[in-house]
């Protein structure tokens, strides 16, 4: 089956991570944009990256700053919800027109651009990030010169390179093995990663068991932003994009025809399937395209995410029914990623948008979040919030008119369990109740080696490109001097952080890119190391002094003497907690205080996203390309939560993406790792590998630098057995 992520694309986006993978085409591509942060530690799910863990407290009474962008500010209360609205109806009608044959009248959504709505004392105008831009017809379309792009089935690209590999072990030598070496490692991988080489193999009426830390913020694919939500979306969510597990991009064959890019990379043009459905029976189509493109490209929408990269688009237009064609801002290496966006139904949304922009305040719209309407190939059919998500195979998925137009998913039901506390999860795992789970460093090490745990379950690792660090609040007073930032990163006793906490599963990190990546500095930077004089020696350089004998370090700021006392934030998760404990206990020994504050996840998305922190612990999983990370470090960039600032660093993001050789593109980003390596806005912790316990049961896993998630096929090639030998 062909199940390819639905991964949003703010560039590969980096993902916040608590984490994920799946879904119907536009998930893969999309993550492949996004960078994600690693909060709680799940995984992501999209081309951009994601997000982890992060927020933060209130700072020193009494040093309050009028500007509500720079954290100083102590948080109001929370906003007034919206009123509730009515369902708007389908205005849609399928032309049947030939792609290009025509143009149709004008695009309903086009003018409703124009449109303006109250809200409250506020106007909204759909699209309004935009600038006016009229369309070439179909006609003059006709003249360019198009270069053919790839469409391909992600699970047919993984059959072909499964059949070139020779299997290291028997499927039942590798159920028999303990998990003690690299070689063992590699056996369960080999035997146990492959897919069906039948039908009669795979238990098509199963159930999957999956596991999740939190639960979602939004089911809504253009508010993700977090791993569980890549991974929920990626499953109910509709794409035209993915991407394979080396980052290769490519317009996905279910829901593709045909995928072309002008001779001067100007534009892109997808011929879209006619067979496509969202779950309340609507068709889907290039319209719906239009119109997702234009709602994320409004600036009263809150979209944390997905605007990343889909900024570079012009305009999207649609011909026709099935045929759309983006139009780009140049001629960016970037453009095969900003295309990739996450689509949602305008019948169901293009009226109440007007009433609650947010897409989450409404009762309608909330009503949307427990119900959403699908269209991958899966559907939401319950939701215990904080306790369990029940997805459903769709038959009008991959059947149309009476035939089978899809592969056909291997599940048919996905339970996600919302377990925050790892202890329980292992314990459930162990008994079968449920089927996957990311194992901590501790559980790898001490929790999973005897016969009750590989009765049921097998476990294997990978190299992950996913990164945690502390993350500083540049506009304090605390942090607005690289020399504190640099004496944060000499302060941290990293051995301390490797032996015990992490019991040597991990690799150091220094930035933003893995050493094995080609985009991080050749040979790789040194790593810091614990040096607490070296830490004090910074610190009084930035005026950071114990005045009055107190034992605390205290510095003037706006005639006031101000002692160096802050919050730090962290996901609520023991590992996350040891971890920022860690920092506490080496800070108090050189005379600052650190208060360490765990906060349920989607409490801390909420406050580092609105910069009301002063530091926090948090984690970033990686793009499938690097200009994913721009939205974390340009200069007012959404997902800048600690408001860095570097003019250099957003002029060589700018020439990164305008580059197309690949070796003088990676020498740019390099550039970038080095001088952020320099300005210390994060102190970079270390990279986590993917550790996974699997039900034996389970086949089909296999791993990219985003974890065995978050890519195509990733999720969709994960299958249950009829019989377990």
């Amino acid at each position: 089956m062909t199940v390819t992520p639905m991964i949003p694309f703010c560039k590969t986006k980096d993902r916040f991570i608590e984490l994920p993978n799946f879904g119907t085409l536009w998930l893969s591509g999309l993550i492949a944009t996004l960078f994600a942060v690693v909060l709680i530690g799940c995984g992501p799910s999209s081309d951009r990256a994601w997000w982890s863990d992060q927020s933060d407290d209130t700072l020193a009474e009494g040093l309050q700053k009028p500007s509500a962008d720079s954290g100083w500010v102590t948080p109001e209360a929370p906003e007034e919800r919206g009123e509730p609205m009515s369902q708007p109806e389908d205005s849609l009608a399928a032309t049947g027109a030939p792609p290009a044959q025509r143009k149709l009248g004008p695009d309903p959504v086009a003018a409703e651009s124009q449109t303006r709505s109250k809200i409250g004392s506020d106007t909204f105008v759909l699209g309004d990030l935009l600038e006016a831009f009229t369309a070439p017809s179909a006609e003059e379309l006709e003249k360019v010169e198009w270069i053919d792009q790839p469409v391909l089935d992600s699970l047919e690209l993984l059959r072909q390179r499964q059949a070139a590999e020779k299997p290291l072990a028997s499927v039942a030598e590798a159920l028999r093995l303990m998990n003690v070496s690299p070689e063992t490692n590699s056996k369960i991988l080999s035997a146990l990663g492959r897919l069906p080489a039948s039908d009669n193999e795979v238990d098509w009426n199963a159930t999957i068991l999956r596991h999740t830390t939190a639960d979602v913020r939004s089911t809504n694919p253009l508010m993700i932003d977090s791993s569980i939500e890549f991974d929920v979306v990626g499953l109910t969510g509709f794409g035209l994009f993915s991407f394979d597990w080396n980052f290769r991009p490519f317009a996905a064959k279910d829901a593709v025809i045909s995928w072309q890019t002008s001779k001067d990379r100007m534009m892109d043009k997808v011929v879209m399937r006619r067979d496509l459905r969202w779950s309340d029976g609507k068709p889907i189509t290039a319209h719906d395209v239009v119109f997702s493109f234009k709602v994320i490209m409004s600036d009263k929408v809150p979209i944390p995410a997905m605007r990343s990269g889909t900024d570079q688009l012009r305009w999207v237009e649609a011909y026709e029914d099935y045929t759309v064609v983006f139009f780009h801002k140049a001629p960016l290496a970037t453009n095969v990623w900003n295309i990739n966006f996450g689509v949602i139904p305008r019948h169901i949304y293009e009226r109440s948008i007007f009433e609650d922009p947010t897409m989450q305040e409404s009762a309608y719209h909330r009503r949307l979040e427990d119900a959403p309407i699908s269209g991958g190939p899966y559907k939401l059919v319950s939701r215990s919030r904080n306790r369990e998500i029940v997805l459903e195979r769709r038959e009008d998925y991959y059947m149309f008119e009476g035939r089978q137009v899809r592969p056909k998913p291997f599940f048919q039901q996905i339970r996600f369990k919302v377990i925050p506390d790892p202890a329980v999860s292992l314990m459930a795992l162990t008994r079968g109740d449920i089927d996957e789970m990311m194992l901590t460093a501790e559980q790898w090490v001490n929790q999973t080696n005897d016969a009750q745990f590989y009765k049921l379950n097998t476990k294997v690792y990978a190299t992950e490109w996913t990164y945690f660090y502390f993350c500083w609040n540049l506009q304090t007073p605390f942090f607005n001097d690289a020399r504190v930032r640099r004496a944060m990163a000499y302060a941290f006793d990293y051995e301390e952080l490797f032996d015990k906490i992490l019991y040597g599963l991990a690799e150091p990190c220094n930035g933003i890119f893995h050493p094995s990546s080609p985009w991080a500095p050749k040979p790789p930077l040194p790593f810091f190391k614990q040096d607490l004089d070296k830490a004090e020696e910074l610190l009084e350089e930035a005026g950071w002094r114990d005045t009055n004998g107190n034992g605390i370090l205290d510095k003037m700021i706006d005639g006031r003497r101000v002692e160096f006392e802050f919050t730090m934030l962290t996901a609520n998760i023991p590992v996350r907690i040891a971890i920022a404990n860690l920092m506490r206990e080496c800070l108090e020994r050189i005379g600052i205080i650190c208060h360490v504050r765990p906060l349920e996840f989607t409490v801390l998305q909420e406050r580092t996203r609105n910069k009301q922190f002063q530091a926090f612990h948090g984690g970033w999983g990686t793009g499938t390309d690097p200009d994913t990370a721009e939205n974390i470090w340009k200069t007012g960039e959404m997902r800048n939560f600690g408001l860095y600032s570097n003019p250099e660093v957003d002029r060589l993001f700018e020439e990164g993406k305008r580059e197309f050789d690949p070796v003088r593109r990676a020498e740019i980003y390099q550039k970038i790792h080095r001088i952020l390596y320099e300005d210390q806005p994060y102190t970079w912790l270390y990279f986590r590998p993917a550790m996974y316990g699997f039900n034996k049961s389970l086949r089909g896993y296999t791993f990219s630098p985003r974890g065995p998630y978050n890519f195509g096929p990733g999720f969709g090639s994960i299958y249950k057995v009829r019989f377990v030998p």
